[in-house]
């Protein structure tokens, strides 16, 4: 069989559909399942694993997958993978979220099969790329994160699928998840400032590799020291390095425009988890609920990847990359659900379950936007005449 729909020609087409569907109904679902109005019979894990597990390697894989199938191939110069590679993985992506939601009656080397078979396949892919070609590859020495970083997340996702494990699984994934990032917005922020402003932000190699390193460290042993006091110190560095960087790369241009501001936000959002996270580890938080998870599942993923997904959903389709009335509408939407779900909640404890299901309406809300707008684009030819 031969897959030449335009869906299956290059890698961020299918996952960028597969991310606004999650984006629209895994939110609802875990507002569903916090309520008890909807009670799975048949989960493999706690409802607290499930939730965390598919924000993270489905919501959030379906994107970074879309993106580094996407980028990898630029980055070394070769035509990427396509066609049937890419339905396969489509196919295992929409397993695994079968096997994560009514899998618990199966047998466990079964289910670990069937809930691991998609990002094994993918990161195994992506390494291919990435060593075959490394010679060619533009990006070599800042790539060797990538070669820690994608093997490392299979080991996150067993440990957060692990009851016993679990608390370090959540700390290396969001760990992992934070490099991916910080690499994304140093390659991107560069480019987008100096398209929209004219403007070169501050970049240095030690500052950079700094960052970087100290980002995986910071990851690898906060998962298996997560009560030593080096860690808590190791993200306030981090945190403070961030900051200082930040105050570098021209905010007072950047916060003008909300498809560039946003992703501003979002950066002093990923240094506001890493102070939380330090505050938890020194001492009893006196907030409401699990804040530095969530500041950024909502300050980092929420409020980056729809910015992203615009621009390469215009650009990668040949389009002009222009944010209108209905894009930056989009934008809004997910700044108020960040609010609803980590300012108002501290405010307003007593109305928790409100907040919750405001913020995962407005996420909903926003990913169904994105999805009438640009799956049409996903599943056309450019508009240029360009194959890919």
């Amino acid at each position: 069989m031969r897959f030449t729909h335009p869906l299956w020609l290059v890698g961020f087409r299918p996952f960028f559909t597969l991310a606004c569907l999650a984006g629209m109904i895994m939110p609802l679902l875990w507002a569903l399942v916090f309520s008890g109005a909807l009670t799975p019979s048949a989960l493999p894990v706690s409802p607290l694993q499930w939730h965390a597990h598919e924000m993270f390697f489905g919501f959030g894989w379906a994107v970074l997958g879309g993106f580094l199938l996407t980028s990898t191939k630029n980055w070394v110069g070769v035509r990427g993978y396509q066609g049937g590679v890419l339905a396969l993985l489509a196919l295992a992506w929409l397993a695994e979220r079968a096997f994560l939601w009514a899998g618990g009656g199966l047998p466990y080397p079964l289910f670990l099969t069937g809930a691991s078979a998609f990002l094994v396949g993918l990161v195994t892919l992506l390494l291919v790329t990435l060593i075959r070609h490394r010679q060619a590859d533009q990006y070599r020495r800042d790539n060797v994160f990538f070669l820690i970083l994608l093997p490392t997340f299979l080991l996150a996702k067993f440990l957060l699928l692990s009851e016993s494990f679990y608390a370090a699984g959540i700390h290396l994934t969001l760990g992992l998840f934070r490099l991916a990032f910080l690499v994304m917005l140093e390659r991107t922020l560069t480019q987008f400032m100096s398209a929209a402003f004219a403007v070169s932000i501050f970049r240095h190699p030690w500052l950079d590799n700094a960052i970087k390193a100290l980002a995986l460290t910071y990851a690898l042993v906060g998962a298996a020291l997560s009560t030593a006091v080096i860690v808590p110190l190791a993200g306030t560095l981090l945190a403070a390095l961030l900051l200082v960087r930040f105050a570098l790369w021209s905010p007072h241009r950047a916060l003008r425009q909300i498809d560039i501001g946003i992703m501003y936000i979002g950066y002093l959002a990923l240094a506001a988890q890493l102070l939380l996270d330090a505050t938890t580890t020194l001492a009893t938080p006196a907030w409401v609920g699990n804040l530095p998870v969530h500041t950024f599942t909502f300050g980092v993923m929420g409020l980056i990847i729809p910015a992203m997904l615009i621009r390469i959903c215009n650009g990668h389709t040949g389009r002009k990359v222009a944010f209108d009335a209905r894009d930056k509408a989009v934008l809004w939407i997910m700044l108020a659900a960040f609010v609803c779900r980590i300012v108002l909640p501290q405010i307003l404890p007593e109305l928790y379950l409100r907040w919750i299901d405001l913020s995962a309406a407005g996420w909903t809300i926003a990913f169904a936007l994105l999805a009438w707008r640009y799956l049409p684009y996903l599943w056309q030819p450019r508009v240029d005449g360009r194959e890919h």
